[in-house]
Order: C-alpha cells, then structure tokens, then sequence
C-alpha cells in the first residue's frame, strides 16, 4: 500500500450520482456522490476484478458493467451475485469541496 496517509481530491463538479476514480498510490479509489454525501471505495470489482468506474450509480448501489454485481457504496457490502466479496472502504471528510480520504478498511462481511 502507499505510504502516503491520506489522499486529497477536488469534487467540485462532481454532482450527484456521480463518480470518479482516482489513483492513491498502487490503489484506485472510487469516489461516489450520493445525494450529496462522498463515499470511497475499492475501484475493483470482487467478482470480475475490474474497474468499477464503468459501472453505473443508482442512490447508492453501484453496479459492474461486466456482469451485474452490485455493491452498497457506503458500506462496501456486496448486495447481488456475482460480487464475490465486499469492497474495501475508506474514510471520507470533507472540507468545502475537498475530500481527505483515509486508509482502507474492509467492508462489512456479505
């Protein structure tokens, strides 16, 4: 994992429903806006392990574009097969339109 502490990113622009990954270190964090509140995850899906900044964002279900796993943003936990597991999940804090994310933690067990 990187050695850096936390990460810092611009949201401004980034509205509802919306997502973007960005890149920390050797980890891409999948940044998710729902209603207006940020949440991180693991840009990597457990199933197909690819990137999830394909998928789609519905409330705060995202879902992978290859074949269908769903995933709670804010929690991580994988809601439908085929998501093997949960995705990790990092803290968020916002300041204005910056978000200081934290170090990885695992998801809540499916």
């Amino acid at each position: 994992m990187s050695a850096m502490k936390e990460l810092e990113v611009e949201v401004e622009g980034l509205a509802p429903g919306e997502m973007k990954a960005f890149r920390w270190g050797e980890i891409s964090v999948l940044v998710c806006n729902v209603d207006g509140e940020f949440y991180a995850v693991e840009n990597r899906c457990s199933h197909a392990d690819i990137p999830l900044d394909t998928g789609s964002l519905r409330g705060c279900e995202l879902e992978c574009v290859s074949h269908g796993a769903v995933f709670d943003v804010r929690s991580g936990r994988a809601l439908e097969l085929p998501g093997r597991s949960s995705l990790g999940v990092f803290s968020v804090e916002r300041t204005g339109n910056v978000l200081r994310i934290g170090p990885l933690r695992k998801a809540e067990k499916p």
